[in-house]
């Protein structure tokens, strides 16, 4: 394939995708009729080339954080690094730390992919994104295959970022919550108390949340009033989980659909379907989609 110039840009009806596979994998905006529905990559950090200033980054090959930087699998200690200063641990695994390569596009869909091989983090991988932007919404498939000599527990996710306007609501039904403990890291599940449930459209909490839910039905739905639209998000079901992050001192907030707890490598409930967590042998993949579906709100 030929040199493809960034931004790239993914047009289907009154739906824009801005794309930026050099800074992580990134999509860098999401417009629908000239509204943004995530928040925008800003000129500054696109030159900077800040991936915590995109519109949604991937997570691979696991969702969240790595308590202590060190699991236990198979009768061995398995370490990584830590990744995001001033945080000590390692959060999000290493897909949105590096360029990933477009492999196909189009004029409304594009494919970027990205293999690691393992030295000095434990994970060799190939993981793929999908994108098809059509007049119903923006698709994106994600792709992992284990390509190391191992067996090896993985999970993956998108992590999207929205703007907080006062007025936003958000929408979604889950049954577990997972207590925050100290350095974001993610402890005990809960059933879902009522005071802390989404199932109908509610504002954003006026604290901080920073809380896996699991359980997650598969759809939630945030809504903008003053910008008269909203976005839902459906995922297929091997997205369990649903991260909440929300502090009310930043303009923005996440909503982020994941297969795995977060922590899950660190209880090592393997087993546990709760925990989504996917052992992959050599050779392996899983996939899921996750749909991003534009409508307006009557006010």
């Amino acid at each position: 394939m030929g040199v493809i110039s960034e931004p790239l840009t993914l047009k289907a009806g009154e739906l824009e995708v801005g794309l930026a596979p050099r800074i992580g994998g990134s999509v860098s905006s999401l417009r629908w009729r000239g509204i943004d529905l995530m928040r925008r990559l800003s000129k500054e950090d696109r030159d900077a080339g800040n991936v915590l200033g995109v519109a949604m980054f991937p997570m691979t090959p696991y969702a969240n954080r790595i308590a202590g930087n060190a699991f236990e699998f198979a009768g061995r200690v398995w370490r990584v690094l830590p990744n995001n200063p001033p945080e000590t641990f390692n959060v999000h695994g290493s897909g949105w730390q590096h360029a990933w390569t477009i492999t196909q596009v189009g004029s409304a869909n594009a494919t970027l992919s990205l293999d690691i091989a393992a030295r000095p983090e434990p994970y060799s991988y190939r993981a793929t994104q999908a994108f098809a932007v059509s007049e119903e919404g923006l698709g994106v498939t994600m792709t992992l295959t284990n390509t190391g000599r191992v067996s090896m527990p993985f999970g993956f996710g998108l992590h999207p970022w929205f703007d907080r306007d006062p007025d936003v609501t958000l929408q979604f039904q889950a049954s577990r919550f997972y207590l925050e403990e100290p350095a974001g890291v993610s402890g005990d599940p809960v059933t879902l108390p009522p005071e802390l449930d989404f199932v109908g459209a509610r504002s954003l909490p006026g604290g901080w949340r920073n809380n896996d839910y699991g359980g997650w039905g598969g759809e939630a739905t945030i809504r903008f009033p003053t910008r008269r639209a909203g976005l839902r998000i459906k995922a297929d079901s091997i997205f369990r989980h649903l991260m909440l992050y929300a502090d009310p001192t930043k303009p923005y907030f996440c909503v982020e659909p994941q297969t795995n707890a977060s922590c899950a490598f660190n209880r090592g409930k393997w087993d546990d379907a709760e925990e989504g967590v996917i052992v992959l042998a050599p050779g392996e993949s899983a996939a899921g989609t996750v749909l991003f579906t534009p409508f307006a709100l009557e006010i």
